[in-house]
């Protein structure tokens, strides 16, 4: 097996924000056109509860950009649209394709700061039962959690994120035949 080139912190930026371009059109497009449509059942959704905001919109953003993630990652391809044009690809440790498993504890990993950070701004915008002093506190373990996510690819060989760690994965250069 050839030795694994694993991918520069700046590549892995880059791709993360042509994933986040998708993201954002996904959310203008599908869940902007469902609110504009469904806009009397969609808004009570956001503006009386927010277990009930924190539900929905983890039902309409973070599931679905969840799932694009996690099949993109361990589909044949191993990456995601932002991965495969930068030419990076998730792998495990052995540099094989990781599986369905993997893949989800990587995803959500990878994507439970934003997910509490959710949290914490539907507490602080409807009226909830946890302090403004608690909710900035947990805000502040998202920022911290976030700066590890960044600071850490910068300190290792393999260039490997909380998350790879955590999963058991590296993003390398795919490997291109002449």
């Amino acid at each position: 097996m050839p030795a694994m080139s694993f991918s520069l912190f700046k590549t892995r930026l880059y791709a993360f924000l042509l994933d986040y371009l998708i993201i954002v059109l996904y959310g203008g497009l599908v869940v902007g056109g469902i609110s504009f449509i469904l806009q009397s059942t969609i808004t009570p959704l956001f503006s009386h509860s927010p277990v009930t905001a924190q539900w929905t919109g983890f039902l309409l953003i973070t599931l679905p950009v969840s799932f694009y993630f996690v099949i993109a990652e361990q589909s044949i391809w191993q990456g995601t649209v932002g991965k495969r044009m930068m030419g990076v690809r998730v792998v495990d440790q052995a540099g094989k394709r990781i599986g369905i498993g993997r893949s989800i504890l990587r995803t959500t990993i990878k994507f439970l700061p934003w997910e509490v950070a959710h949290f914490v701004v539907w507490n602080l915008i409807l009226p909830s039962g946890f302090s403004e002093m608690t909710l900035y506190v947990i805000l502040s373990a998202v920022y911290i959690t976030v700066f590890l996510y960044l600071i850490l690819p910068l300190t290792n060989p393999k260039r490997r994120s909380v998350y790879d760690w955590v999963a058991g994965t590296v993003v390398v250069n795919t490997q291109r035949t002449s």
